[in-house]
């Protein structure tokens, strides 16, 4: 029985590391980033989030360019009329096109940058469980009575002797 659950123990620390990784990833999911609290931040938020037109490797946020500047005002007026975030970037999305989301939308072929780390996780997590599944019920390589083993005659003599000693000791 002691050595079933040393065999065991590996296993059932891999299980708990498994659901501990997946227990903090549900949580870090469902929770997600906190709200910007002040206007500033949203705009700042926002305008993170949009591709500059002119330089397509900065965001609004972080671009120069005068065309930039003229969006995060635009968005700044927005913000302070109390249009939501997703306004703005449709608003954005209808001047620009969906090429100025930093983002890929969660629909169609770009949809596949939000579903494909879920599944290969799922999968991962499917054949770990099948792997370590495998590995703990793996049969002992030790042969069973039935099984044929081929014994040399010193070594036949010795197993006979054994045998006669605990029959001999054997009670009653």
């Amino acid at each position: 029985m002691t050595g079933r659950l040393r065999a065991a123990s590996p296993g059932l620390l891999v299980i708990l590391a498994l659901v501990s990784c997946v227990v903090t990833l549900i949580i870090v999911g469902t929770r997600g980033r906190t709200a910007p609290v002040g206007e500033a931040e949203r705009v700042q938020q926002i305008a993170a989030g949009l591709h500059c037109p002119v330089c397509k490797d900065l965001s609004v946020a972080d671009s120069p360019a005068p065309l930039a500047q003229q969006m995060r005002q635009e968005i700044a007026e927005k913000v302070h009329a109390g249009e939501s975030a997703d306004q703005i970037r449709a608003g954005f999305v209808a001047a620009y096109g969906e090429s100025v989301l930093m983002t890929p939308p969660k629909h169609g072929l770009a949809g596949a940058a939000y579903h494909l780390p879920l599944i290969v996780m799922v999968l991962g997590l499917l054949v770990s469980f099948l792997l370590l599944r495998r590995w703990l019920h793996k049969p002992q390589s030790e042969p069973l009575a039935g099984d044929s083993v081929s014994l040399s005659a010193s070594q036949r003599r010795a197993v006979d002797v054994a045998i006669a000693r605990l029959r001999e000791e054997e009670p009653g």
